[in-house]
C-alpha cells in the first residue's frame, strides 16, 4: 500500500512540475515581443470601436496614473466611460482634472448606481453597460493600469480564433502587481501574483481544458454577454428557470460575488466561446496592505471558488510547493532512496527559479537588485503561509468585500448578512423590473 501511494505521489510531483514549466514556457512566449499593433495607426472608420468602462469607488492607490492609461491608449476610435455609485465620490475630481488634461477624447461620466444584485461591481457598471456607444467593451478595475498598445492588441486577439476554429469571446491580461510600500502584507500579495498565481494562470490558459479568468481587466462583445443567463448550461439545452427574474445579459450576474469569473465561464460553457491573453500585463499598483489584509483577501477568494468549483479548491493545497515538495521528497526516498533533505533543497531552489523566470517575463526584466530581498521574503512568507490560510478560509462561508459581509451560497451566488438590499440608492437609480438588454447584432458565427 505504501508503495502504491508512493508511486501515486510521484506522479503527482511530475505533473506539478509539468505544470509550472508550461506556465514558464507559456511566459517566455507570450510576452518575449509586444509589436504594435496596425490598429494603432488605421483610420478610425476603418477599425472596431472600444468603450472603455471603468468603475471607481474612492481614491485607489495610484488612481491618477490608472486612469490616465486609458486617456493615452493608442487606438483610433474608443470612448471612455467612467462610473460612480455617489456624487461626492473622491475619484472624480481626478476624472474632471483628466478630462481637462485630455479634451480631445471622448468621456462621460455616470453618477448613480442601478442595483440588479448584491455585487456593487455589477450595479456600478449597468448603466455604463447599457449606454456604451460601440459592441466591443474593455472593463478595467480601477486600481490596474495598461500600456498605451494594449487596447489595439487585445482587439486583434478579439477578432482570432482558437485552434479548433471556436471565435474568441474574451480577451483577458495578467496582472503584474508591484508594491509602493514595504509593508509585509503588500509583499507577499506582490510575490503572490508575480510569480505562483501567474505561473498557474497562464499553465491553465495554455492548456485551456475550461475557463480561467481574472477580472482585472477583458474585453468582450455586449451581443456576446446579452445572450447568457449565468446557468453555465449550453443555450440550446436551457429551460426557463435558468434564467433569473432579472433576465438575460451583465444584470444577471449581480447575484455572484465573482461575476468577472462566473460571465467567463458563461461565455465558454453556454455560447461555446473561448478566451485568449493577449502579450499584455496590467499593472496592479498594491497599496498599504498588512498580514491581516492580505489573509482576509486571501481567505475571502478560497471561499468564493469552493462555492464556485468545489473540487478544484480541496485540490488547491496540493499545488503548493510545500505540499508538493513533502510529497515528492517521501515518494522519491520511498521508491529511489534519495535523502529528504537534500531533495528538499534542491526541490526550493528549482521552484524558485521557475518563479523568478515567470516574473522576468511579465516585468519584461529580471527581478531588480533593489527590491530583491523584501520580495524573497514575501515568497517565502508566502510560502509557508499557504496552507494555513487555507484551512482558515475553507471552513467558512462568509466573507467581507468593501465593507459589508456576505453570505457565500450554491454556485458562487451570495446574499447580503443581515440586510435584503442596498441600504441607499440614487433618487435616479432604476430597479431591475425596468432594465431592457440593448438591441445589438449578433456576431456568434
Amino acid at each position: 500500500m505504501i508503495t502504491i501511494l508512493a508511486f501515486v505521489g510521484f506522479i503527482w510531483y511530475t505533473v506539478m512540475w509539468i505544470i509550472s514549466i508550461i506556465g514558464c514556457q507559456t511566459g517566455r512566449r507570450r510576452y518575449k515581443l509586444r509589436p504594435r499593433s496596425p490598429l494603432s495607426s488605421a483610420p478610425a472608420n476603418s477599425v472596431p470601436g472600444v468603450s472603455v468602462l471603468r468603475p471607481l469607488k474612492g481614491l485607489d492607490t495610484n488612481l491618477y496614473e490608472n486612469l490616465e492609461s486609458t486617456f493615452t491608449q493608442e487606438y483610433p476610435n474608443f470612448e471612455i466611460i467612467l462610473s460612480v455609485a455617489e456624487e461626492n465620490d473622491q475619484a472624480l475630481p481626478i476624472v474632471r482634472d483628466l478630462m481637462a488634461k485630455y479634451p480631445s477624447v471622448n468621456v462621460s461620466i455616470i453618477v448613480g448606481e442601478e442595483v440588479v444584485g448584491v455585487n456593487p461591481k455589477v450595479n456600478n457598471l449597468v448603466r455604463s453597460f447599457r449606454q456604451a456607444k460601440n459592441d466591443i467593451l474593455w472593463i478595467l478595475d480601477s486600481n490596474v493600469m495598461a500600456a498605451p498598445g494594449t487596447m489595439a492588441r487585445s482587439v486583434d486577439a478579439l477578432q482570432g480564433h482558437d485552434r479548433n476554429g471556436r471565435r474568441i469571446a474574451l480577451v483577458h491580461h495578467v496582472p503584474f502587481a508591484y508594491a509602493t510600500e514595504s509593508r509585509i502584507g503588500s509583499r507577499i500579495d506582490e510575490a503572490f501574483l508575480n510569480t505562483n498565481h501567474a505561473k498557474m494562470y497562464l499553465a491553465i490558459n495554455a492548456v485551456a481544458v475550461d475557463s480561467c479568468v481574472v477580472g482585472k481587466s477583458n474585453l468582450y462583445r455586449r451581443s456576446d454577454v446579452e445572450r447568457l443567463n449565468g446557468s453555465l448550461k449550453p443555450v440550446a439545452k436551457q429551460a426557463p428557470e435558468d434564467t433569473p427574474a432579472i433576465g438575460r445579459g451583465f444584470p444577471a450576474f449581480g447575484r455572484f460575488m465573482a461575476e468577472d469569473n462566473m460571465l467567463a465561464s458563461a461565455l465558454w460553457h453556454e455560447l461555446d466561446l473561448r478566451h485568449d491573453l493577449s502579450c499584455d500585463v496590467v499593472r496592479n499598483v498594491v497599496g498599504k496592505m498588512s498580514l491581516k489584509d492580505y489573509i482576509q483577501r486571501r481567505a475571502r477568494w478560497i471561499r468564493v471558488r469552493k462555492h464556485m468549483v468545489l473540487s478544484a479548491t480541496i485540490l488547491e493545497p496540493f499545488t503548493e510547493s510545500v505540499v508538493v515538495s513533502a510529497i515528492g521528497a517521501a515518494s522519491f526516498k520511498h521508491l529511489l532512496g534519495i535523502p529528504v533533505l537534500p531533495f528538499v533543497l534542491f526541490h526550493y531552489i528549482a521552484w524558485l527559479s521557475v518563479d523568478l523566470d515567470v516574473y522576468a517575463s511579465l516585468a519584461g526584466h529580471p527581478l531588480p537588485d533593489a527590491m530583491r530581498w523584501e520580495f524573497l521574503a514575501g515568497w517565502v512568507a508566502r510560502e509557508l503561509l499557504t496552507l494555513p490560510i487555507f484551512l482558515y478560509a475553507v471552513f467558512g462561508g462568509e466573507v467581507t468585500w468593501r465593507g459589508r459581509k456576505y453570505q457565500m451560497l450554491r454556485n458562487g451566488e451570495v446574499r447580503l448578512v443581515g440586510e435584503h438590499s442596498p441600504r441607499w440608492r440614487w433618487p435616479w437609480s432604476r430597479t431591475p423590473k425596468h432594465y431592457q438588454p440593448v438591441d445589438v447584432e449578433d456576431v456568434s458565427s
